[in-house]
C-alpha cells in the first residue's frame, strides 16, 4: 500500500509539473517558479495531497545530489582555471559585500557571528536557473549585462562547494580546538585530492572498458553509481552528500567520456529540477509565515536592496555605466536554488532554527517569483536612476571616453558593438579603406583591441554625449551589432533624431522585433532566426548539387517573400539608400506625403520642385510599386514616398511644405 501512496504522490508531482511547465511557457515565466508554487500548494501545510514527510525530505536530499552532480559534470579543473577575471574578481566581489553586509545587521540584531556568516552566504546566492533563463528569453546574454551575470552567477556556483566545505566549522561547538579544526580541513582537503587521483587515472579506464560494451544502459548506470557512490564515501568521512555529488561530476568531467554522460544526464536534468523545486516548496510551513508576516515583508526587502546595492557596485568597480550597473543588480537580486541547498546543510549542523529556516525559505521563493518581472522592468528603472543628480563618471562608466577628432570623423561608418559580427564587420571595413569607428561597453575589450589599432572607443551609444563624440551628424551609416533589444531601439531612435538621413542597419535575434524598429527609423533590421533559415537552406541544397544559380534564385525569393511579409508598409527610410553612398557632397531624402500635404493631388509639374526648391525627384514609391525617374504630369497621391536628391537646405523648404497644412 506505501509503493501504492509513493506512486500516487509521483503522478501528483508530475502531472501538476506538466501543468505548471505548459502555463508558465506561455505567461514567459521560468518554470521553477511555478514548482516552488506548487510545492507550496501541493505540501502538508496547505492542500496536504502529498503528506508523507519522509518522502518530501527524500525527495529533497536527492534533488541537492543531482544538482550539485549536473554542475560538477558541467565544470572541469581546466576550465575553471582558464575563467576570467570578471568570474573570481567580480562573482568574490558580490559574495562578500553582501555576505559582509547580512553580517553586520545580523550581529547588529544580537546574532552569533557563526551564524551571521552563514546567513550571509545563503542571501549572497542568486538563482543561475532562473536568471539565464530570463536573459535568454530577452536575447540579453551575450549583452554586457549578460556576460556579468552569468561570469558572477558562474563564481557562485563554485563558491557553494567551498561553502558546504565550511559547513562543518560554522556549525562547530565553541569548545572546537583549532586542532580539530586543521585535521577537519586536512581530513576533507586529502579525500579531495584522492578524488582528483582518481578522476586522472581510475575512472577514464573502467568508462574505457564500459564503452567497449556498447550498452547504453551500461554506462548510464555506471554514471549513476559513480555520482551516489561518491556522494555516500563523503559521507563516511564526515564531508557532506552535496560536496561529494559534486566531485562526482568533476570526476565524470575530466575523463574523455564527460561530454557523452553529460549528454546522457541532460534528458533527466529537468525532472531531477522538478523534484529538488516542487519539494523545497513542499517544506514550507505556510501557518508559521502567516503568522510572521512583517518578518516576511522585511526580509524580502532586505534581501532585495542587498543584493541590488552589491549586484549595482560591481559593474561600476570594472568600468561600466551606472545603467549596466542596475541591470545587474536587478537581475542579481533574488534568493538562489543552491541557497535551499546550503539552509538544508544549516538546520543539520545547527545553524539555523526551524522557525527561522521557515522565514527563509518564505523570502526566497517570493524574491523568485519576482525575479522574471523585476528583470522585464529593469531597463525603465534604469532610466529613472540615471536621471538622478549623479557624476558623470558614474553615470557613463570610469574608463575614459576617447574619441577622435571631429574633422576625421566624415561619411564614415559608426559600428555599435564589437562582439563576433561587430569584429567580422570592422574588419572588411578595414580592408575596404572605409572610415568606421566602433563604440563598445566591455572596458576590457577596449583595452585590449586599441592596443591593436582598432579605432574603438567605449561609451554607451545609447547617451547623446556619446554619439556626439564619434559624429552621428556626419556619419553615413550605423550598424547596431548588439545583443540588447531595448539598448538597440533607444539606439535607433537617437540615432535617427540627430542624422535623418544616415543609413542604420540594425541586427536583431528575433522576428518580432522587425516591425518596432523599423516603425524608429532602422533602414535594414536583419533577424538571425530568419537569415540562419536561410542559410540552412542553402547548404541543404548544396549537399543535393543543385546549381548555384538557382540556389540563389530560391534564396532570393525567400528573402523577398520573408522581408516583405515583415516590413508591412514601413519603407520610409529604406528606398535607394545606396545612391548616397556614391554622391557623398548632395542629400538624398525620402519624405511621405500625409493626406492632409497641399502637394497632395497635385502633378510633379504643377509642383515644379527643381524650380521653386531647387531638388530633383528621383522615385515614387507608391506602395510596393516604385516609379523610377517619373514625369512631370504624374500626380502625388497620399502615402506616396518621393525620393529626392539636393542640398540640406533645399530638401528642409520641400519638408517644410509637406507638413503644413491644407
Amino acid at each position: 500500500m506505501m509503493d501504492l501512496v509513493f506512486l500516487r504522490d509521483f503522478v501528483i508531482v508530475f502531472g501538476v509539473a506538466v501543468i505548471i511547465t505548459f502555463l508558465f511557457h506561455h505567461l514567459r515565466i521560468a518554470s521553477i517558479v511555478g514548482y516552488l508554487i506548487a510545492g507550496v500548494m501541493l505540501g502538508p501545510s496547505m492542500l496536504g495531497i502529498v503528506k508523507d514527510a519522509g518522502l518530501i525530505e527524500g525527495l529533497a536530499e536527492i534533488g541537492v545530489i543531482l544538482l550539485l552532480f549536473l554542475i560538477g559534470v558541467e565544470f572541469s579543473l581546466a576550465q575553471i582555471i582558464r575563467i576570467n577575471r570578471a568570474v573570481f574578481l567580480g562573482g568574490f566581489l558580490q559574495v562578500f559585500l553582501t555576505t559582509i553586509a547580512v553580517l553586520v545587521i545580523a550581529l547588529s540584531f544580537g546574532a552569533p557571528l557563526r551564524q551571521g556568516l552563514f546567513v550571509g552566504f545563503l542571501v549572497a546566492m542568486s538563482s543561475t536557473a532562473i536568471v539565464l533563463k530570463v536573459l535568454s528569453d530577452r536575447g540579453e546574454i551575450d549583452s554586457p549585462q549578460g556576460r556579468l551575470a552569468a561570469a558572477i552567477l558562474i563564481f557562485q556556483d563554485l563558491s557553494v562547494v567551498v561553502i558546504v566545505l565550511l559547513m562543518p566549522m560554522l556549525g562547530g561547538k565553541s569548545d572546537v580546538s583549532a586542532f580539530d579544526v586543521i585535521f577537519n580541513v586536512s581530513r576533507a582537503l586529502t579525500f579531495v585530492g584522492i578524488i582528483i587521483i582518481i578522476s586522472r587515472f581510475v575512472v577514464p579506464g573502467i568508462l574505457y572498458r564500459i564503452v567497449q560494451t556498447h550498452n547504453r544502459e551500461l554506462f548510464l548506470i555506471s554514471i549513476v553509481l559513480i555520482c551516489f557512490g561518491t556522494a555516500w564515501l563523503t559521507s563516511l568521512v564526515g564531508l557532506s552528500l552535496a560536496l561529494g555529488a559534486f566531485l562526482a561530476g568533476l570526476i565524470i568531467s575530466e575523463s574523455e567520456y564527460g561530454n557523452q554522460a553529460f549528454s546522457e544526464i541532460l534528458p533527466l536534468k529537468d525532472i531531477f529540477s522538478i523534484l529538488f523545486f516542487v519539494s523545497i516548496g513542499m517544506l514550507l510551513d505556510v501557518s508559521s509565515v502567516i503568522g510572521n508576516p512583517l518578518i516576511v515583508v522585511l526580509s524580502v526587502l532586505a534581501i532585495l536592496v542587498i543584493k541590488f546595492a552589491a549586484g549595482t557596485l560591481v559593474p561600476l568597480v570594472f568600468g561600466y555605466p551606472l545603467r549596466v550597473g542596475v541591470l545587474v543588480g536587478v537581475a542579481l537580486s533574488q534568493i538562489g536554488e543552491f541557497s535551499f541547498v546550503l539552509s538544508r546543510e544549516g538546520i543539520n549542523t545547527g545553524l539555523i532554527s526551524a522557525q527561522e529556516y521557515q522565514v527563509f525559505l518564505a523570502s526566497s521563493i517570493i524574491t523568485m517569483v519576482f525575479t522574471p518581472f523585476m528583470i522585464q522592468g529593469s531597463g525603465r528603472f534604469s532610466e529613472l536612476v540615471e536621471r538622478l543628480p549623479v557624476s558623470s563618471v558614474l553615470k557613463f562608466g570610469r574608463l575614459p571616453e576617447n574619441t577622435m577628432e571631429k574633422a576625421e570623423l566624415k561619411n564614415h561608418v559608426i559600428v555599435v558593438g564589437f562582439g563576433l559580427n561587430g569584429r567580422n564587420v570592422s574588419r572588411v571595413l578595414s580592408a575596404s579603406k572605409i572610415p568606421f569607428v566602433v563604440l563598445e561597453m566591455n572596458p576590457e575589450t577596449v583595452r585590449v583591441e586599441k592596443r591593436r589599432s582598432v579605432p574603438i572607443f567605449y561609451g554607451d551609444a545609447a547617451k547623446e554625449a556619446v554619439l556626439g563624440n564619434v559624429n552621428i551628424g556626419t556619419a553615413r551609416c550605423v550598424v547596431i551589432a548588439i545583443s540588447d533589444a531595448s539598448a538597440t531601439r533607444r539606439i535607433v531612435e537617437l540615432t535617427r533624431r540627430f542624422n535623418p538621413s544616415v543609413f542604420i542597419i540594425a541586427r536583431t535575434r528575433y522576428t518580432s522585433e522587425i516591425n518596432p524598429l523599423y516603425s524608429l527609423g532602422a533602414n535594414d533590421v536583419i533577424p538571425e532566426e530568419f537569415e540562419t533559415s536561410i542559410e540552412i537552406i542553402s547548404r541543404v541544397l548544396h549537399r543535393y548539387f543543385i546549381p548555384v544559380n538557382e540556389i540563389e534564385k530560391h534564396i532570393g525569393e525567400v528573402r523577398k517573400d520573408g522581408y516583405e511579409m515583415f516590413r508591412n508598409i514601413q519603407q520610409k527610410y529604406e528606398v535607394f539608400p545606396e545612391l548616397k553612398q556614391h554622391l557623398p557632397d548632395t542629400e538624398i531624402e525620402t519624405i511621405r506625403i500625409e493626406v492632409a500635404s497641399p502637394l497632395a493631388g497635385k502633378s510633379l509639374a504643377e509642383i515644379a520642385f527643381r524650380r521653386k526648391f531647387g531638388v530633383t525627384v528621383l522615385a515614387i514609391q507608391r506602395g510596393r510599386q516604385t516609379i523610377t525617374n517619373p514625369a512631370g504630369d504624374i500626380t502625388l497621391e497620399a502615402q506616396d514616398i518621393v525620393v529626392m536628391i539636393g542640398t540640406k537646405d533645399s530638401i528642409s523648404g520641400v519638408s517644410s511644405l509637406v507638413f503644413k497644412s491644407g
